[in-house]
């Protein structure tokens, strides 16, 4: 699987769409706190495993990095690898984006 692959599969979910806004929203959550953003804010019950698994292919993606400090694990959105693919299609002659 290419980036390009790993970032339309990430992007296809709803709940991973939901998850990079609440990353969005604020950075450095922490997975408990993504797990109560997604029930209070997005009316998503899903499990702490399912969510986790979720950001699992958000990072594969390169989406979402993940810092730890001390007993916590943070996750961070990274909207870099967006990058290449807005360059794919992006054409620089005309002066409005599509």
């Amino acid at each position: 699987m290419d980036d390009a692959d790993a970032l339309f599969k990430a992007l296809a979910d709803p709940t991973r769409r939901a998850l990079l806004d609440a990353l969005s929203e604020r950075d450095g959550q922490t997975l408990f706190e993504l797990c109560a953003r997604m029930a209070t804010a997005h009316g998503l019950t899903s499990s702490r495993q399912a969510i986790s698994q979720h950001l699992d292919v958000l990072e594969t993606a390169g989406l979402v990095t993940r810092r730890r400090e001390g007993r916590y694990t943070f996750h961070d959105l990274d909207t870099a690898p967006l990058a290449p693919l807005r360059e794919r299609w992006h054409h620089p002659d005309e002066r409005t984006p599509r």
